[in-house]
């Protein structure tokens, strides 16, 4: 299976930034145009692009919807889309604009039926996101804890036909502090379906780190954020080391 690589795009108030430990009040504006950004990423080789309506995740509705748009037919390959999508009318909304996988995470702990369902009428483009601290999931952008372990969370879609799971450890994310690869492994190992890491990527160590553990485990993908915005990582780097 292909390691591969997501660059992200955070929107906030119609900008790109990235949060330090899902924060909403601290975050770091990187540029004023996500149009534009996406299409810089695609011009760096990009095949796929993570993008979250951060506004959207703390309200439980699009908040920037007309860039998120924009962003999806400038983007010369495929978006996957998070932030506050938690009813069918939003999912078929963003596949009919041509958003090629829609994350649930909030929906996936409150409203697990909707993306069983979702996952059986549309097979493959439902990634279920698991954001956790301290190993129990998040909820309502990351500002709402709960007592569900991960992989309990996790298991609950083995077979709904989910494309993938998005692991995320909150408490590193923004912080370039490397990539959680010991908690990636364990919930690839404690589960069949293919898992997305994120939050931490400081730089090339961290993507090969998680390209060799793909080689044993069902590890498939990482995203990567402000590693990029800083420069610490180059994208073309990231695409030759997944390969």
């Amino acid at each position: 299976m292909p390691f591969t690589i997501y660059p992200a795009i955070d929107v906030k108030g119609g900008k790109v930034v990235r949060l330090a430990e899902g924060d909403m009040d601290r975050a770091t504006i990187y540029s004023d145009d996500p149009v534009e950004q996406a299409r810089a990423f695609g011009k760096a080789g990009a095949e796929w692009l993570h993008v979250v309506d951060l506004d959207g995740a703390t309200e439980g509705r699009a908040k920037n919807a007309e860039i998120i748009e924009r962003i999806v037919k400038a983007f010369p390959g495929r978006v996957q889309l998070g932030g506050g999508i938690r009813n069918k009318g939003a999912i078929r909304n963003w596949m009919d604009i041509g958003v090629k996988r829609v994350v649930l995470g909030t929906a996936a702990l409150k409203d697990p039926e909707l993306v069983k369902q979702t996952a059986a009428d549309m097979p493959g483009r439902v990634v279920v996101a698991v954001d956790a601290r301290g190993g129990f999931v998040t909820t309502e952008g990351w500002a709402e804890a709960s007592d569900m372990p991960v992989l309990d969370l996790a298991r609950r879609f083995e077979d709904a036909g989910v494309a993938a799971l998005l692991f995320t450890d909150v408490g590193r994310d923004g912080l370039l502090t490397g990539v959680n690869l010991e908690a990636t492994q364990e919930l690839a190992e404690g589960t069949s379906l293919p898992v997305i890491a994120s939050g931490g990527v400081a730089g090339a160590d961290d993507i090969r780190a998680l390209k060799k553990a793909s080689a044993t485990t069902n590890i498939t993908g990482v995203i990567v954020g402000r590693a990029l915005y800083d420069g610490r990582l180059k994208l073309a780097q990231a695409l030759s080391i997944a390969g």
